[in-house]
């Protein structure tokens, strides 16, 4: 009876645990050793950092104009803020840059350096990733897999114990 009690504990600790993984990102710009189209996370020196929000994708803008590129790895959450040419279509995979016609509307700016109409590099393509650990070291069993396993084989247990 105090395996039954012991087991009973620690399936409802399991349940009531509400700490989940984040993703983990790499967070870095061409400029960086390493963070360049051929990756070496040895270059930039650290293993990424943890996205701000649950929900987060990891997401590499590579940016071309003629033979100049400039790749940006970050999390989706921290770009959100000041890019207006992500694609809607945020799922696993490579897309092109969205174009934001309300770029730079009501505005006459000769001087080309602020690139306010978002066109100074001739493609712009986000990849976006969540499921490949490849991308990120979020670890493959998440909390609530564990959490499920954990809690049927107690049930098991339990009912076994009475057959």
């Amino acid at each position: 009876i105090k395996m039954k009690k012991t087991i009973l504990f620690f399936t409802l600790f399991m349940l009531f645990l509400t700490k989940g993984e984040a993703i983990w990102c790499y967070r870095c710009v061409s400029s960086t050793p390493g963070c360049s189209d051929i990756f070496n996370w040895r270059g930039i020196g650290y293993l990424g950092e943890q996205c701000p929000e649950d929900n987060d994708v990891c997401v590499k803008i590579t940016e071309r104009k003629g033979a100049s590129e400039t790749i940006t790895r970050d999390c989706l959450s921290t770009i959100k803020a000041f890019r207006t040419d992500i694609p809607a279509d945020q799922y696993e995979g490579c897309r092109p840059a969205a174009k934001d016609v309300r770029l730079a509307h009501y505005v006459n700016n000769t001087i080309k350096e602020l690139d306010i109409r978002r066109d100074f590099y001739t493609s712009t393509e986000f990849c976006f990733c969540f499921l490949d650990h490849r991308c990120n070291t979020a670890s493959a069993f998440s909390t609530i897999s564990v959490k499920i396993l954990f809690t049927i084989t107690s049930i098991s247990l339990v009912f076994y114990r009475f057959l």
